[in-house]
């Protein structure tokens, strides 16, 4: 989805008629058990602890997990989620078969896992909706269905001391928000992470080093089924509560598949990130910068490349009765113009947007309640790429409900 659904209405548009956790997760840290081993020296164990996975990075938090004996696997945990959401907005960019008002299953999954010996793994399946900040929305049956499949995520893991290998359908490097909504701060995902890929198969290594936490993954990709793309990951924690993560990926050979899944011009791109997260009582603040480039590539259909800078910063508070508000201001802008045929990675080639979001939460429990108010300024909009049937509108504001259950 991202400058997938704009880029990719856009690139699948000309080329039919042609139609973007730190990101995500780095993985080297230890996955914590799904139940804490009997204090040493005896005594009963503690009561079992939220899991570390799916990571999260707002209010929400993964609920208590269900434990059952796998026998040869031992140990393996379940958790999931409901939830669904109500959606609208104005100057909506309408794609066919899609209703203007919006009621749809967000989320609907289960994730299984085992998180402790040196033999681990991940499973994620179920229904999901990928909504993400200034693009159309897309069903969450034709999400499933052009995206990731039913089963997104999942992964073979082996652990040896501060080192871990894992294989499989992998949460990405890049950025600092998470592929599924009830993961992050907003409901919505933003302007940046509409450059970022979100799942991408192949291997990863992660090792811890003291306060240093390193990753590095050989990967398709935008989901592209090719392996030659290399991203990694450096992450600093400073003390407790700050950390300073340095993100980088990019493709060692050009490939001219474009999907929804794998847009042209972003699975061709180098993405570079710097990310500061502070987390401590009831705060967690988390500013970062992120650069794109997109090559020159005349034999795979992009005759001239573009660039991205952008910048968000993300924020929430907790208050003491279970409500919570989050915000997130953030800016892109992209180089070139039409006149001098750029890839277009916007609102057209040259163009730039501001968004804003804020997201009031209320939680009790396993159960949550939120809602997002997003609004997007396009600067610099070239004719027929911004909001409304005929793309002239630079602005658009939209309304987002999400209501469920961790369980």
């Amino acid at each position: 989805m991202r400058t997938r659904l704009i880029c990719l209405l856009g690139c699948l548009t000309a080329t039919m008629l042609v139609l973007p956790a730190r990101g995500q997760d780095t993985g080297a840290a230890s996955t914590a058990a799904a139940t804490d081993p009997a204090p040493q020296g005896g005594g009963a164990p503690t009561a079992p602890q939220p899991l570390p996975t799916p990571s999260m990075g707002g209010a929400l938090s993964t609920a208590v997990p269900h434990t059952f004996d796998a026998g040869p696997f031992g140990k393996v945990a379940v958790t999931g989620i409901l939830s669904g959401m109500g959606w609208t907005e104005n100057n909506r960019i309408p794609i066919p078969g899609q209703s203007p008002t919006h009621w749809d299953v967000s989320n609907a999954q289960v994730f299984l896992q085992k998180t402790d010996g040196w033999f681990q793994f991940y499973l994620q399946g179920g229904a999901y909706n990928l909504p993400a900040l200034g693009l159309p929305y897309l069903s969450t049956s034709d999400t499933i269905k052009n995206l990731y499949g039913p089963f997104p995520q999942g992964y073979l893991k082996l652990v040896k001391g501060n080192t871990s290998f894992q294989i499989g359908a992998l949460p990405t490097l890049i950025g600092a928000e998470y592929t599924f909504s009830f993961q992050n701060m907003n409901i919505e995902r933003g302007l940046l992470w509409a450059q970022e890929p979100a799942v991408s198969r192949g291997i990863q290594i992660n090792q811890t080093l003291k306060k240093l936490s390193l990753s590095v993954s050989w990967n398709d990709g935008f989901y592209s089924n090719r392996y030659t793309s290399i991203s990694g990951s450096a992450a600093v924690a400073l003390n407790g509560s700050n950390t300073l993560a340095f993100v980088a990926s990019g493709n060692a050979s050009a490939y001219d598949k474009n999907t929804l899944a794998t847009p042209l011009l972003l699975n061709n791109e180098q993405i570079y990130n710097v990310i500061y997260t502070y987390s401590h009582e009831s705060w967690i603040v988390q500013p970062y910068v992120q650069f794109t480039n997109v090559p020159t590539l005349p034999r795979v259909g992009i005759p001239k490349g573009a660039k991205t800078s952008s910048g968000a910063f993300l924020f929430t508070y907790k208050f003491k009765n279970g409500t919570s508000l989050a915000a997130r201001p953030e800016y892109i802008v992209t180089n070139g113009s039409p006149a001098a045929g750029t890839a277009n990675l916007l609102y057209g080639p040259g163009s730039g947007a501001f968004g804003f979001t804020v997201t009031p939460a209320y939680t009790k429990g396993g159960f949550f309640v939120r809602a997002d108010i997003g609004v997007v300024h396009a600067t610099s909009l070239v004719p027929g790429a911004g909001f409304g049937p005929a793309g002239l509108n630079a602005n658009q504001t939209r309304g987002v409900v999400e209501s469920g259950f961790m369980f």
